[in-house]
């Protein structure tokens, strides 16, 4: 009977004390629903009742997407290849307020990519990297703030 009352205690002890790594913040889930965040370290919850749902990565991401065919504003096709890099800055919001933020950000940096690409002409889109990296950089971190996510820079690695 004690060693069965130890196994008990044992595994309800076990099962309240979660450990987030320091470069994480953890969901917590109280009866499917949300409840707080962990800071990075040892962190103790209500064993059977809460639940780390998700963890997040708050470090800096670097993403390359492929390459994007776009019409410049003289109608001639060039192939911009882009680098964002982005934090995670809330991560409730990435987790509850999008599906996947990564993706998100592929869409944005498509869409915005044509738009101001194809208000520029061959000769200016070569010779405006830098601008057309501030001009996405601003776009980009103003829609992605909805959903916790800052955009640090964007690289165009290559116009083809």
């Amino acid at each position: 009977m004690l060693i069965a009352i130890l196994v008990v205690v044992v595994l309800v002890l076990a099962r309240s004390v979660k450990i987030v790594p320091p470069e994480r913040a953890g969901i917590v889930m109280r009866l499917g629903r949300f409840s707080r965040v962990l800071p990075p370290g040892v962190s103790i919850i209500v064993p059977f009742v809460d639940k780390v749902q998700h963890t997040v990565d708050l470090r800096e991401q670097v993403v390359s997407f492929p390459p994007q065919r776009v019409v410049t504003k003289d109608d001639l096709v060039v192939s911009i290849d882009p680098v964002i890099t982005f934090q995670v800055t809330d991560p409730v919001s990435a987790i509850y307020e999008i599906g996947n933020y990564t993706r998100a950000i592929e869409e944005l940096t498509t869409n915005h990519l044509r738009t101001i690409v194809g208000g520029m002409d061959l000769e200016r889109t070569r010779a405006g990297r830098e601008q057309i990296s501030i001009r996405l950089r601003t776009v980009l971190d103003a829609a992605t703030s909805k959903f916790g996510v800052r955009v640090h820079r964007v690289e165009l690695k290559d116009i083809a």
